[in-house]
């Protein structure tokens, strides 16, 4: 009985160092598989590699480009990448024709940027916002492809300048324009005045008209 226990104790003692041999072998990557990187995704497969995205192929700085001038860069497609060449033959380094330019120099068009709600846009000056700006996947450009930029505040809180035009008409005398654009306490001393007599109702007409006054969180009209 006594051997019984012996062996079985020696079985368990041996199964934990082999479980804890096996596990050692996994985690020091003994059975680790190359899992594809991110940009993957954005690699259409079997297509030409002209066409490819920018984070799928790696290329060569042009030395000798001019700015604003067309110039040719030796490209190479990165690892887990596969294109095809005019032929449909499988290829790996080609040829990309572009303009010379880096690309916080890109037409606004090419790049999205961050929109921020943190400043006014109706103001004098117009204020501006850093806000980071990223290339768009086809489009091909030297240097780092997001970049900040200084742009002028344009977003929008659902405002409507034909609405606010059409209180300050019909209902300026009572503040209703005022209290539509979130100006309260304006609204207030315009009920409470009876429109400044008309005169403060006629000044809302012609400021509202024009644009100068806005939304009291700093945003545009739609």
């Amino acid at each position: 009985m006594a051997a019984a226990v012996g062996c079985l104790g020696a079985v368990a003692r041996f199964s934990r160092v082999l479980l804890f041999l096996s596990q050692f072998y996994i985690l020091s990557g003994g059975e680790s598989t190359d899992m594809p990187p991110p940009y993957v995704m954005k690699c259409p497969s079997n297509g030409p590699c002209s066409r490819l995205p920018a984070d799928c192929i790696e290329c060569r700085t042009n030395a000798s480009c001019v700015y604003g001038k067309p110039a040719a860069f030796d490209c190479t497609v990165k690892p887990f990448v596969t294109c095809v060449d005019q032929d449909f033959r499988s290829q790996k380094n080609f040829v990309i024709n572009m303009t010379c330019r880096f690309c916080w120099q890109l037409p606004e068009t090419e790049y999205e940027c961050s929109n921020s709600t943190a400043c006014m846009t109706v103001s004098c000056p117009r204020q501006r916002y850093t806000a980071n700006c990223t290339v768009r996947d086809h489009v091909h450009c030297l240097g780092n492809r997001t970049f900040p930029k200084m742009l002028y505040c344009n977003w929008t809180g659902g405002y409507k300048w034909s609405t606010a035009l059409a209180l300050s008409i019909t209902l300026g005398g009572f503040g209703a324009d005022r209290f539509y654009l979130g100006q309260w306490r304006e609204g207030l001393g315009k009920l409470f005045s009876f429109g400044g007599l008309g005169i403060w109702t006629l000044i809302d007409v012609l400021l509202i008209g024009v644009g100068y006054v806005g939304p009291a969180d700093g945003s545009l009209y739609i």
